[in-house]
């Protein structure tokens, strides 16, 4: 038996759009509610929320149900926590803080096993292969692991040729926020500047051949980023719909 198929890379490396939304509350409840409401894939956030193994794993198992694919931001590009994400399930990975193409090959290699790259082969233990139900997993799994680099700063930029020619990288995702604050704009995605840089960065992975990715909160500008043939397009984050939906309704009521 082979690891399962993952749906999202066959999406994407096909050209399909995907449409998701960031999952930021680190609560299962919540991202089993989230796995209700038709994204095509779910960003299990990492880095800045305050997610762990033991609570990523929860999240995991609650989306069980849904359509909707979990991808999972790691905190930082580490071999050993790769390595645990994979064994605990996760099939996609987004990788923050991407500099260069020493870094990028790191994590391919991080995420195969041997000979072809340095993941540890402990998959009889793992949840991954179904504590030793999916008999070929270690033989099928470098296949069914998607791994999405981000680029989000001036460094990430300049080296974005070279990491595009890094063969095993699935997907890049181009990050607005940190990258508007390394030009010397913090908090204003919309710069012309910052934007101009955006769409710069997402034509070069398009004529790579690579998907593309981006997370926006601005509608528009999602829908420009789909129109330009971005594969993987975040357009929300659970954290902000809830605490805006419910701030509006307080707002409606003590005026």
């Amino acid at each position: 038996m082979p690891a399962p198929i993952n749906n999202f890379k066959k999406a994407i490396q096909s050209g399909k759009v995907q449409i998701g939304c960031w999952a930021g509350m680190a609560d299962a409840y919540a991202t089993e509610m989230l796995g209700t409401a038709g994204f095509d894939w779910i960003l299990i956030d990492g880095e800045h929320a305050p997610n762990d193994v033991r609570s990523v794993l929860s999240q995991l198992h609650a989306l069980n149900a849904s359509s909707s694919e979990a991808v999972v931001r790691l905190p930082v590009g580490n071999e050993a926590l790769v390595k645990q994400y994979l064994d605990i399930g996760v099939q996609t990975l987004l990788i923050p803080i991407v500099e260069s193409a020493e870094q990028a090959r790191k994590m391919v290699l991080a995420t195969k096993y041997p000979p072809h790259g340095r993941r540890g082969v402990g998959a009889a233990l793992a949840r991954a292969s179904q504590f030793s139900g999916i008999s070929d997993y270690v033989k099928t799994a470098d296949e069914q692991v998607c791994l999405l680099l981000q680029v989000e700063n001036m460094a990430g930029m300049d080296a974005l040729d070279e990491i595009l020619a890094v063969v095993g990288v699935d997907g890049v995702f181009i990050g607005p926020a940190d990258l508007a604050a390394d030009m010397g704009h913090p908090g204003q995605t919309a710069h012309p500047i910052v934007r101009t840089k955006v769409l710069e960065a997402i034509a070069k992975i398009k004529a790579a051949g690579v998907p593309a990715g981006i997370l926006s909160t601005e509608d528009t500008f999602s829908k420009q980023c789909i129109d330009l043939g971005v594969e993987f397009t975040a357009v929300g984050i659970d954290v902000l719909q809830y605490v805006n939906a419910l701030r509006n309704l307080a707002a409606t009521f003590k005026k």
